[in-house]
């Protein structure tokens, strides 16, 4: 019988340390970890909305929800706020919300809600990622054509947003103390990177690393959210002290990345969207497909199941699926180690 609890395991596993069972993300206590007080006016890019509904971020860009992706918001189709990146500096102002905020009286409220089992883990945002930022101002198509055509300008843009981040995290990190740093910044599609190794690297992780920083000096664990295919850039997302890469998408080659990076949890590697949340694929195959991923990414350590289907919120065949997966899991997570 194992003698930690999953939490503690879990930790295990984020120190780069054997686990005695095989971790869920679950055990974390939340991905992206704590929902501050002051989120009055300042939304999430995710769940808290009406499908089809229309809500402006503190920078003024419009999003809409849609229920077939989980309820998630994405910035409304063809409502940019930003058409030529030159421009930026009369677009783009500093939130009046950021004023605004009591942090002592913010922690004195959160702090004792928390499940004291679990670390303080998160790292609060004037957004999503610098890449979803830019393309949330300007689309796809511009923010793209900006990084090749004005680069500088777009360098100025994000650090303009950099140092709106830096000083939420002295703030954060002052008054929440946390011991977890969550990161996200979704900047590659199923196949590829949205922008190429060296544009990421003259633009892009140069910000991810100055917003990692304090929480690394402080002495926090930190995790990295970033969907799609992005094997490349891993070197760089380890090199930065990020000690687990979530949901690590089987597309990208984790078993190269688990060797070449055996103390970087690997914590997903679930094919989620594909085949196990389809009607016509059976409860065998789905469960089937549980115990594949567990026997290819679990020996060794250094990874956490995620499990998870991609669907419309209380949709009755996703439900019935996860409880699969979820049942599958557990039967099998103590037999690894």
């Amino acid at each position: 019988m194992p003698t930690l609890t999953p939490y503690e395991n879990y930790l295990r596993m984020m120190r780069g340390e054997m686990p005695e069972f095989v971790p869920s993300m679950g055990d974390s206590g939340g991905m992206f970890g704590v929902q501050m007080s002051y989120n009055k006016g300042w939304r999430p890019a995710f769940g808290e909305t009406t499908p089809g509904e229309i809500w402006y971020d503190i920078f003024g860009v419009p999003y809409v929800s849609e229920w077939n992706a989980s309820n998630g918001s994405l910035p409304a189709p063809g409502q940019f706020i930003l058409e030529d990146i030159t421009k930026w500096r009369d677009v783009v102002k500093r939130p009046e919300v950021l004023n605004n905020i009591d942090w002592e009286y913010c922690a004195s409220v959160d702090l004792p809600k928390l499940d004291p089992q679990f670390l303080v883990s998160g790292g609060p945002s004037i957004g999503n990622g610098y890449f979803q930022m830019l393309v949330s101002f300007m689309g796809f198509d511009n923010g793209l054509i900006a990084c090749m055509e004005e680069p500088e300008e777009v360098k100025a843009l994000l650090n303009f947003l950099l140092e709106l981040n830096l000083e939420l995290a002295k703030n954060y990190i002052h008054y929440y103390k946390p011991g977890m740093y969550n990161f996200a910044d979704d900047i590659a599609h199923d196949r590829a990177p949205f922008v190429s190794l060296e544009i990421f690297t003259d633009i892009f992780e140069p910000m991810w690393r100055a917003t990692t920083a304090p929480y690394k000096d402080a002495g926090c664990l930190a995790s990295h959210h970033n969907c799609g295919k992005l094997d490349e850039f891993i070197p760089y997302i380890w090199d930065m002290g990020f000690n687990a890469w979530n949901p690590a998408e089987p597309q990208n080659d984790i078993l190269a990345i688990k060797a070449a990076f055996p103390k970087l949890a690997i914590c997903g590697a679930f094919a989620g969207n594909g085949f196990v949340s389809w009607p016509e694929t059976t409860e065998e195959e789905v469960r089937a497909h549980v115990k594949e991923t567990l026997d290819k990414y679990a020996p060794g350590g250094g990874y956490a199941f995620g499990g998870y289907i991609m669907g419309p919120p209380e949709d009755p065949v996703a439900a019935v699926r996860q409880g699969w997966i979820n049942d599958e899991f557990e039967k099998l997570r103590y037999s690894y180690y």
